[in-house]
């Protein structure tokens, strides 16, 4: 049976890094919300309708994306593995293509309770995605203050645990989730 995998949380929690293990595990793709929406940036009459969405909107345009390229991976059988900031609608979004589908669906989400760390984080990385921007601070703080935990994660990892502890988590979760598990 195929899987979709998707890691939410905060910017900087570490959900790319974990999106990759959970990628390998599987044998899929990773789809990034990021990487989808920074294709969209050279296009100057797509940015400005991005503008005058709301933020909601915004985010679900994103997702409508990611939710397409996942279906065309599970019609072929393979798993899936979405990285990106879901709230509780795009978690259940992505629950019902799964089940659509016939997958199972594992959401992990991802935060980091020190908040120094997490600034650090976010100060110290360079994603490089093309045509999409390095997140600050203010940013991310921006969203931690409007952040709601979601409340059916099937894993909460914290980004101040060790690297190797949360990934044997995410292991452990797919393998008991994987028929062969």
């Amino acid at each position: 049976m195929a899987l979709v995998v998707l890691l939410t949380g905060p910017p900087a929690t570490g959900k790319s890094t974990l999106a990759d293990r959970a990628a390998l595990s599987l044998s899929a793709p990773v789809l990034g919300w990021d990487w989808v929406m920074a294709a969209l940036t050279g296009f100057e009459t797509v940015q400005a309708a991005l503008r005058d969405l709301s933020h909601l909107e915004h985010r679900r345009v994103g997702w409508s994306i990611l939710w397409n390229t996942a279906t065309a991976q599970l019609r072929r059988g393979a798993s899936v593995v979405l990285d990106g900031v879901a709230r509780d609608v795009e978690i259940a979004g992505t629950r019902q293509v799964a089940e659509a589908n016939g997958a199972e669906c594992l959401v992990i989400a991802t935060s980091c309770v020190d908040r120094e760390l997490h600034r650090q984080r976010v100060e110290g990385r360079v994603r490089g995605i093309p045509g999409w921007h390095e997140l600050d601070w203010d940013h991310v703080a921006g969203v931690l203050e409007r952040w709601e935990q979601p409340v059916d994660a099937d894993l909460y990892l914290d980004a101040v645990h060790p690297l190797d502890q949360n990934l044997e988590a995410i292991d452990r979760l797919i393998a008991h989730a994987s028929p062969a598990g």
